[in-house]
């Protein structure tokens, strides 16, 4: 029997977007949040859908949600700080569990500190399942398929272009993440390392180059464990500017300043304050798009295979594949349990083709896709 969809987060900026992708695609999720009216408003604009009030300051109403076989879906962030509520709700009610997360110290404790109750439980999390991080473990896994063992050494790039900038949420999701531990795989295994620590260079869809500073992915927790021969992931977020040269002296500041209580609290007091509201408007979102690009490496530097995919706007995408990937979990489609990826989540063939439904396809220099 097909589990039931909770939205948790609905009438948030990426929730809102999530629930009407929902919508579009024939599902009947209930739409979950701390405000009764505005739940109300907006599952009467989807035609009448139910409504839940849950708030993770009372995590039994969170509990609540969903019972054995359902799929939770969670955008309630920043993770670090809210996030544990709904995800420890899942697994005491043996659901399966998706969130928007982006960020890298959350999601390596679902993966590596939860993932394994949630094995011996029969349920499966996915953290990650949204722009942040599935394009460029979807591009990754695809190179890397097409270069085989030799492969040792993976950079994934994301960039976005002509959107309407950060949600509020999203800004701050980012200030936790400067604040935060984040790490890459490197040799063999992985290791700590602060966001921003490196630049790369990536060369986009268009044929373009961009540097990119250094992040903490899935793609480092869960691509290794599927193609062993990695040595080295590298994942960066693209900037482009001269100034992305100087960000890893200047994030070394920052996390310096960071690590002493009182400069902690200031910097997150700051970034806070700074963060807009809302988010990009439906115009803005129509402007945009995004660009993932992963290439394969051997251990002398040759490439071995560039796999380019291009497709709407990040948060455009953000709420399609949240929406396929629940009503994929809810359809009992799920191939492992436990902590995981989207590629071992969903597999290969299906995460592309719930990708392209998103919007996101390959293109190649030679017009494939």
């Amino acid at each position: 029997m097909a589990g039931q969809i909770v939205l948790f987060g609905a009438t948030g900026y990426t929730g809102e977007l999530a629930a009407r992708a929902l919508v579009t695609r024939g599902a009947r999720p209930v739409l979950a949040g701390r405000s009764a009216e505005r739940l109300e408003a907006l599952a009467a604009a989807l035609g009448g859908l139910e409504t839940q009030v849950a708030d993770v300051s009372r995590p039994a109403s969170v509990r609540a949600l969903v019972a054995r076989g359902d799929v939770l879906v969670s955008t309630v962030g920043p993770f670090a700080r809210w996030g544990g509520v709904a995800v420890e709700a899942a697994l005491d009610a043996g659901a399966h569990y998706l969130d928007s997360t982006g960020e890298p110290a959350f999601l390596r404790r679902v993966l590596e500190d939860l993932g394994p109750k949630a094995a011996a439980l029969g349920t499966t999390l996915v953290p990650a399942c949204a722009f942040d991080w599935v394009p460029g473990n979807l591009a990754g896994a695809l190179a890397l398929e097409a270069a085989g063992p030799r492969a040792t050494r993976l950079v994934v790039g994301y960039a976005s272009r002509g959107g309407g900038g950060l949600s509020g949420g999203t800004a701050r999701s980012v200030a936790g993440v400067l604040l935060e531990p984040s790490f890459a795989w490197r040799d063999g295994r992985l290791r700590t390392e602060r966001v921003g620590a490196r630049t790369a260079p990536v060369t986009l869809g268009d044929g373009a180059v961009q540097r990119g500073l250094s992040v903490g992915g899935s793609e480092h927790l869960a691509l290794p464990a599927a193609y062993p021969s990695l040595q080295e992931v590298t994942v960066v977020i693209g900037g482009g500017g001269r100034a992305v040269r100087l960000a890893p002296a200047a994030t070394a500041v920052a996390a310096g300043v960071a690590a002493l209580p009182p400069g902690r609290r200031a910097l997150a007091a700051l970034l806070d304050r700074r963060a807009p509201a809302g988010g990009p408007r439906p115009e803005q979102r129509a402007r945009g798009r995004s660009i993932v690009v992963a290439e394969a490496r051997d251990a002398a530097g040759e490439l071995l295979e560039r796999v380019p995919l291009v497709g709407p706007d990040p948060y455009t995408f953000s709420g399609d594949i949240l929406a396929w990937s629940a009503m994929t979990a809810a359809a009992g489609e799920l191939r492992v349990t436990g902590g995981a990826g989207p590629v071992a989540a969903f597999g290969l063939e299906a995460l592309e083709d719930g990708a392209r439904t998103a919007g996101l396809v390959r293109r190649d220099a030679g017009g494939r896709g």
